[in-house]
């Protein structure tokens, strides 16, 4: 289920490292964008002909067929991704200039620039994570130490959901135990549970 119409882009690899930058395109139209710059190579597919998680060999070019730069574009249908949206990402030489140009190139043909975490909030939006998981992306991209780094990915990975999910149950159960007692206690012929389990559960 997408919640947002607009299809965002932004750099998603850190500004001037590394001789690659990924630059993430997403939103229902991301896939009829992306198709607008590219050209490919070799396959003779446009983006939209292509298979979900699969990777193609092209160009990017502007509007005067001008070549910006050789790239590989990863597509990602929904609801198989990490936002739940179409997904299309574009591997491009790590040039602060090739990258403003192809993010130019974007905005032009329908795209908005995406805001700090707004590709996470999306995910969280669509349902592919929760609450916990979604903060967890942040602690995991700012982990300075090796315990940082382990506990954000159980997060992100959902085990400390999990464990919400757990304590959740027991008290739901808790609660229902309790509420018999109090409804029936005064039935000496009804026997809901024992003092015994009560306080295995609180415990």
């Amino acid at each position: 289920m997408q919640i947002l119409d607009e299809t965002i882009c932004a750099i998603s690899t850190a500004a001037g490292v590394g001789g690659i930058a990924v630059i993430r395109v997403s939103g229902s139209h991301a896939i009829a964008i992306s198709d607008k710059i590219f050209k490919p190579l070799k396959s003779g597919k446009s983006i939209a002909e292509m298979d979900g998680n699969t990777i193609q060999f092209g160009r990017i070019v502007n509007n005067k067929n001008e070549i910006i730069d050789e790239v590989l574009i990863s597509l990602f249908r929904n609801p198989h991704s990490f936002t739940g949206e179409d997904v299309v990402e574009i591997g491009c030489h790590g040039s602060l200039f090739i990258q403003q140009e192809i993010l130019k190139l974007l905005i032009e043909n329908g795209c908005s620039m995406a805001k700090a975490g707004e590709f996470t909030q999306r995910a969280f939006l669509n349902g592919k994570m929760d609450l916990s998981q979604a903060e967890a992306v942040a602690d995991l991209i700012n982990a300075q130490s090796a315990a940082a780094h382990t506990i954000a990915l159980n997060q992100m990975r959902g085990n400390f959901s999990s464990k919400l999910e757990e304590l959740r149950r027991q008290l739901l159960h808790f609660v229902s135990l309790l509420e018999l007692e109090l409804d029936f206690g005064d039935h000496d012929d009804l026997e809901f549970a024992d003092r015994t389990e009560l306080n295995t559960v609180a415990e």
